[in-house]
């Protein structure tokens, strides 16, 4: 009687996990602007009730009993593993379409970045049970085929990560794969043994793999070079945010605004590189998760998260979960350089891989930890916005061909739910500016700024006001514009019709705005640049004929 109660909680327990888990890899819609993870968020509201009512009725059940709770997770994630990656193959062949009109491999996500790193996650499961099984002489027929499920996930996973061209994907997957496959053949114990026998053999491996190593690293910056100063670049910003407040960090979901403030304060001193202007960009995260969270919670707040990942992950190795905690070392490793605790589905992941770590035998853990889920699917379920961008997005149509009239209309209405959303506010004040309303529209672009650093808010709102006639707020604004990111020519196009004004010449700022529009040169030619430089030409001309006709 207790087997099948103990049976029938691991069936329980796994309808749990199953539920919360899927949600990274099925929760996708066309309904809501791309990029959004409002259905994510709604579905992980409702599959983290499913969760917590299946660990406690688990919990009543199996009292006495072993906790399945790791083992179940980690087979979770091997199968959801091998349905992202025959998704990708089948985007590789042309048999499904990708949902980035820029990409041919996302998987059921919207990037192939954090597509191959939950690929990179699921790795080193795959890898330990595969290792584990292999050893096994006299398997069952259940153990023969998770030997074979484990190996055919992981060789898929192998298949497809190259594909994805991430290398924090691929460096992950080779950190974690080694980890995992060292511990499990005792390389420690081992490399000691051999470092007492052959000393100087050691050394010279030592040396020789720091020199692979290197030479691989310089290999994968070289591979896409731009990309990688831009991330090194938005670093050096994220820890400028830091340094502005290092103990209580600016806020949740304040990083944007930050970023945008230190960026501009950096290209304002003149203290910049060529290269650093190329690569600058207005990114809505840190691409590195640990610099993401200083930014916004301080420093303070990393050290705790950083000793109870430290914890878990002692706990973990210390019970012999070796897979897991090589999951848990590939997400780690994955956000030195990407933005996984971004994605919500990918998040929760990572959670359940700590809390397959740490629980172990203590029933306790598990407790504190669905109270910690439960508390975090109510937060999912009463802030869920996914009806609003389900609006927005239809609204968004009327504003992308121009009716503005009728997408203020819309936006009016959707504003106090979307009111923290930067893309949805610079679209709600641009469609205001059009309309003419520029009060109305700069009192929404002000708000937008708060939850984004793109420039062009700040163009929207120096035309603004030049068009109230306040010239000097104008050129406050776009001034501010050339300095979040300097290599954008449009708002030196800007100034230029602002110092051609009647009511504010500015001859030597005009001639100095005029010349960078004529000679800088752009990140992408483009019909839009050729037209800004013939303008700048018919204003000069027309300025100059002015000049002569009051001589």
């Amino acid at each position: 009687m207790r087997m099948t109660q103990k049976n029938m909680a691991d069936v329980i327990t796994l309808t749990g996990v199953a539920a919360i888990l899927s949600v990274a890899v099925f929760a996708t819609s066309n309904d809501i602007p791309v990029g959004e993870m409002a259905y994510q968020k709604l579905w992980l509201g409702r599959m983290t009730f499913v969760f917590v009512a299946c660990c406690l009725l688990s919990f009543c059940l199996n009292r006495k009993n072993y906790l399945s709770f790791p083992t179940i997770v980690t087979w979770v994630l091997i199968v959801l593993g091998g349905i992202e990656a025959v998704w990708g193959l089948r985007q590789i062949y042309g048999l499904a379409v990708s949902n980035h009109s820029l990409y041919a491999l996302t998987g059921s996500f919207y990037n192939p970045g954090p597509y191959s790193g939950y690929l990179a996650m699921i790795f080193p499961l795959c890898l330990y049970e595969w290792l584990n099984l292999k050893e096994k002489t006299g398997r069952t027929w259940a153990e023969q085929g998770k030997y074979y499920i484990a190996l055919g996930v992981m060789l898929l996973i192998l298949c497809v990560l190259p594909a994805g061209m991430s290398r924090s994907a691929w460096i992950a997957a080779a950190i974690s794969g080694t980890w995992v496959y060292g511990m499990r053949v005792s390389w420690g114990s081992r490399l000691k043994e051999f470092g007492r026998k052959y000393k100087k053999r050691l050394v010279l491996a030592c040396i020789a793999g720091s020199v692979i190593i290197i030479v691989a690293g310089y290999a994968l910056f070289q591979l896409k070079a731009t990309s990688a100063n831009g991330r090194l670049f938005m670093w050096k910003i994220s820890s400028m945010a830091i340094a502005e407040s290092p103990v209580i960090g600016h806020g949740t979901g304040n990083f944007v605004s930050a970023y945008g403030r230190a960026q501009e304060n950096y290209f304002a001193d003149g203290e910049f590189s060529e290269t650093e202007e190329l690569v600058a960009g207005s990114p809505e995260y840190a691409f590195n998760e640990y610099l993401q969270v200083a930014v916004e919670y301080g420093i303070p707040f990393l050290l705790v998260v950083s000793l109870v990942i430290g914890f878990c992950l002692w706990k973990g190795s210390s019970e012999g979960r070796i897979g897991i905690c090589g999951g848990v070392i590939s997400f780690l490793v994955f956000s030195f350089s990407s933005y996984p605790m971004q994605i919500p589905g990918f998040a929760v992941t990572f959670y359940l891989l700590l809390a397959a770590c740490a629980i172990g035998r203590s029933k306790v853990i598990l407790f504190l930890f669905i109270s910690m889920m439960a508390l975090l699917g109510t937060y999912y379920w009463k802030n869920n916005q996914y009806a609003a961008c389900k609006d927005w997005y239809r609204s968004k149509m009327l504003y992308n061909i121009g009716t503005y009239q009728s997408a203020k209309e819309d936006y009016g209405k959707l504003y106090p739910e979307l009111a923290n959303r930067g893309a949805f506010l610079f679209e709600y004040g641009y469609s205001l500016h059009k309309l003419k309303e520029y009060d109305n529209s700069t009192r929404i672009l002000e708000e937008a700024m708060a939850h984004s650093n793109d420039p062009m808010i700040l163009n929207i709102i120096g035309k603004n006001y030049q068009s109230l006639g306040d010239y000097e707020k104008a050129e406050e604004y776009l001034i501010r514009s050339t300095h979040r990111l300097p290599g954008r020519i449009y708002p030196y196009y800007l100034l230029v019709k602002l110092y051609a004004e009647p009511q504010y010449l500015q001859p030597e700022k005009l001639k100095y705005a005029a010349e960078i529009v004529l000679t800088k040169e752009p990140k992408v030619q483009s019909t839009a640049i050729r037209e800004m430089r013939e303008d700048v030409k018919k204003i000069i001309v027309d300025y100059s004929v002015k000049v002569n006709e009051y001589k």
